[in-house]
């Protein structure tokens, strides 16, 4: 498996390149810092996964362009923010991971196979300001989504989303067929007003916190 690493900092890629060959058998990790240079290694050969750090100069335009030229190729995003609008940002742009630096090697490594496995990866955020639980709110909820607009079932589909799952995997949980998981997948899609099943992931994150 090869994997294309982009970050400024040679001790980072050092240690993610480690990282990933020790949990990956077979993983060839092609570390480079610059987004030229990133560019380059695309043009000689199209890696399995890329890891991004976004504060490479370039590196947010990069994410874009691999998302328009190599739209099956996944991108997980190392991020020094963990803030909500940071992470919807990124995943607009086309990115099927977003991971925070302050996150363990645990969380990444989970991040990297959910990814790999075909599904999404998004970690609890900040909320967002205007989403700040009061003293009276602060006590943990079950992930009901009540102020979601889902039906029963859709709110299924999205907890299972929530947990990296494909397609064929929620099909295989809910027992109906593909076709009809994306039906309610797009279904979710629509009543959650995003474009994309990452962003429904990571509202439904800001929901259970």
């Amino acid at each position: 498996m090869k994997v294309l690493l982009v970050d400024a900092f040679p001790m980072v890629r050092a240690a993610l390149t480690g990282l990933v060959e020790q949990h990956f058998a077979g993983a060839q990790v092609q570390g480079v810092d610059t987004t030229a240079a990133a560019r380059a290694a695309l043009a000689q050969g199209v890696p399995r996964l890329v890891l991004l750090d976004l504060r490479v100069d370039g590196g947010f335009e990069l994410l874009q362009q691999i998302h328009r030229e190599h739209l099956m190729l996944p991108v997980v995003v190392i991020s020094g923010s963990d803030e909500t609008e940071d992470a919807l940002q990124a995943i607009g742009a086309g990115a099927m991971g977003y991971v925070p630096e302050r996150s363990d090697l645990n969380m990444l490594v989970q991040a990297l196979q959910l990814v790999l496995a075909g599904g999404t990866y998004v970690p609890q955020l900040k909320p967002r300001a205007e989403e700040a639980p009061t003293a009276a709110s602060a006590a943990p909820a079950l992930p009901d989504w009540a102020e979601l607009p889902l039906t029963p079932r859709q709110k299924h589909v999205l907890h299972l989303l929530t947990q990296g799952l494909s397609n064929k995997l929620i099909a295989r949980e809910l027992g109906v067929s593909v076709d009809t998981v994306k039906d309610h997948v797009a279904a979710v899609l629509k009543a959650l007003g995003v474009n994309s099943r990452t962003q429904a992931v990571v509202i439904a994150t800001q929901k259970t916190r």
